[in-house]
């Protein structure tokens, strides 16, 4: 034994402790391995790894001259690092399998078995898909060692280890809606609530009972409750989270309006455009519109436990400042998919899969988010109770958009089916609006000069380009990770300053969309918008144009196809913005906001970048 080296040796476990120069510590000992066989299993600075003790070449690896190979040790990896690990746990007594290489090689020589009296310990971790990286799916290992002290001191050095991760959620406030998709998300909870146990993170799970509870909880939750978790999860669809991220916003993000062109604020009888959001105006609202909003409901019952964030004459309670400006990367939204689209965490992981997504929760995974604001304004000068403000994650969209959601409210029994059936009869009627759309245009650096028309007719083909020019966002994103040339929305210079331009198009639209991510889903695989990213600050705005029926069908053939160009069309106008204004003339749709329905004569929108962020790593493509 030596002291001062640092080295010392007991039995078959070897351990070096960190020596002057700061070195980190190295524990190794000899294991068995599930489905392996006897290793030597090393702890370091970034992980475990290990290596079999058995010779694949010596005489003992071979019966009757057939060589035979540990069949699942070949596919297992031999190293794993600790940012990959979840979870480590002593478990009770049982057998541990040998590899097939042990029991080949002792099919003559009759050697005993080690299985006796043997103590494990089971690392809990995942391994992705070879055909879809994106894909993840849990993975074990098992060791086993006779001494019950060895498997305990490795548990409490990897436990040591995996408490120095960082970002790693806690406890977590989880809403689960019952009837979701095809009415699955309180199973699918319980499947993967299991992983969330082994990991050791404590959940306080809130299953809804009605349309708007979980708006009414996260509104009505102090900034110290929620400070008390580290992430709020969604079970259930893109709807459901919409209505998630609303009630945290609506109290919380004090931020100016959205920019309007001054024609549009004449429009309205207004003299000057609000500088910050009133929240209570945007409650007011809510509470006052409550059969024509499905979201939200004005129940004043507290089924959360929350203390109610207002008094009873709807004033602001005094220590109920916003304490922590906004992003919080502290606290994290996720989303466990039980809907029926489930576009943002596709967009997000990559996989529509509940597995993966409690995965990249549990690993404390950190993707930032933009949030566009949406506000409706008022349609009269008289109006008290604009404007409204809502907020959308991944997708706005009137027209199509917005009556197929209407249309499939009617056949919610269907499940996800209503969508196809509803998409058809909404396609068959061909209804098309009139409008006006206004959208900014922010001059980059490399390009400041004001764009004439033929130019500007030049930019808008540039949008359309193709597949093999497209920068997919993806993990590690070099778009949404580099800061922008120009200011973002929520510092207005960019916007204010005399080189700003309001663009206009006015006519009869079938559609008119603002895609704030590529909203990529089993209709359509590439997306709406197959290049846009998840945090750059954009939204890309989608003008539909009235056109034959034929010619949109093809568009939509060339959504529904991988690889397609749905933006190829002289008909489509796509514009990257970082706001837009709209105005219904005459006949009126409804606008599609994440999934849930939004009435609105007369919005305004802009994105703020990075607004919130999500427990993903992004797509891996």
């Amino acid at each position: 034994m030596e002291i001062n080296g640092s080295v010392y040796n007991s039995g078959n476990i070897s351990q070096r402790n960190v020596d002057a120069e700061g070195q980190t510590s190295v524990l190794s000992s000899n294991l068995f391995l599930d489905h392996v066989g006897e290793v030597t299993l090393t702890l370091n600075s970034d992980g475990l790894s290990w290596k079999s003790l058995y010779s694949l070449d010596n005489d003992g690896s071979t019966c009757l001259g057939i060589k035979f190979l540990p069949r699942v040790a070949t596919k297992m990896a031999t190293k794993l690092t600790f940012s990959d690990i979840y979870a480590v746990e002593i478990i009770d007594s049982d057998v541990i399998q040998e590899s097939d290489l042990t029991l080949a090689a002792e099919c003559f020589v009759g050697n005993g078995s080690h299985d006796s009296g043997m103590n494990h310990f089971m690392v809990h971790t995942f391994q992705k898909s070879k055909s879809q990286p994106c894909l993840w799916s849990l993975a074990v290992y098992k060791f086993g060692n006779k001494d019950l002290q060895t498997c305990q001191m490795w548990v409490n050095k990897i436990n040591d280890s995996l408490s120095k991760e960082v970002g790693r959620p806690k406890n977590l406030l989880v809403f689960v809606h019952p009837m979701s998709g095809k009415g699955n998300g309180r199973r699918i909870w319980e499947a993967v609530a299991p992983i969330f146990s082994c990991a050791k993170i404590n959940t306080k799970v809130i299953v809804t009972q009605r349309a708007g509870h979980a708006f009414d909880v996260m509104t009505s939750a102090t900034n110290e409750e929620l400070n008390s978790y580290d992430g709020v999860l969604a079970v259930g669809g893109d709807g459901f989270f919409n209505e998630i991220l609303n009630g945290f916003l609506s109290s919380r993000h004090k931020a100016p309006f959205p920019p309007i062109p001054s024609d549009f604020l004449d429009a309205l009888g207004n003299n000057s455009n609000p500088l910050v959001n009133d929240p209570n105006e945007a409650d007011s609202e809510i509470h006052n519109n409550i059969e024509s909003d499905p979201l939200l409901s004005s129940s004043a019952h507290n089924e959360s436990g929350f203390s109610h964030l207002r008094t009873n004459d709807g004033s602001h309670i005094e220590d109920q400042q916003i304490e922590n400006p906004l992003p919080n990367q502290r606290l994290r939204f996720g989303i466990i998919p039980a809907g029926s689209t489930d576009a943002i965490v596709i967009c997000t992981t990559g996989a529509r899969d509940p597995i993966t997504s409690a995965l990249h929760i549990i690993l404390g995974k950190k993707l930032c988010l933009d949030v566009a604001q949406v506000v409706r304004w008022k349609t009269t000068s008289t109006s008290k109770i604009e404007p409204c403000v809502r907020y959308a994650a991944s997708f706005a969209g009137y027209g199509f958009y917005g009556d197929v959601i209407t249309e499939s409210e009617k056949y919610r029994w269907m499940g996800p089916k209503r969508y196809d059936y509803a998409g058809t009869k909404v396609f068959l009627k061909h209804r098309s609006y009139e409008a006006e759309v206004g959208y900014l245009e922010v001059e980059s650096e490399k390009d400041s000069s004001i764009l004439d028309g033929s130019r500007m007719l030049s930019r808008v083909r540039s949008l359309k380009r193709k597949k093999s020019e497209r920068n997919i966002c993806q993990a590690n994103c070099d778009v949404c990770n580099t800061k922008p040339v120009y200011s973002s929305i929520r510092s207005p210079p960019a916007i204010s300053s005399p080189e700003a331009r309001w663009l206009k198009s006015k006519g009869r639209f079938l559609s008119v969309g603002a895609a704030i991510m590529s909203n990529r889903n089993e209709r359509a695989p590439d997306g709406l918008v197959a290049d846009a990213h998840l945090s750059d600050g954009f939204l890309h705005l989608l003008l539909i144009k009235d056109c034959p029926h034929a010619l949109y069908l093809w568009h939509l053939t060339q959504l529904a196809r991988k690889g397609g160009n749905p933006l190829n069309f002289d008909f489509v106008e796509h514009h990257k913005t970082p706001a837009f204004t709209f105005t219904s003339i005459g006949k009126e749709s409804i606008w599609n906001l994440d999934g849930e329905l939004f009435q609105a004569h007369k919005l305004s929108a802009q994105v703020f970048r990075g607004l919130i962020c999500l427990f993903a790593s992004g797509p891996e493509v």
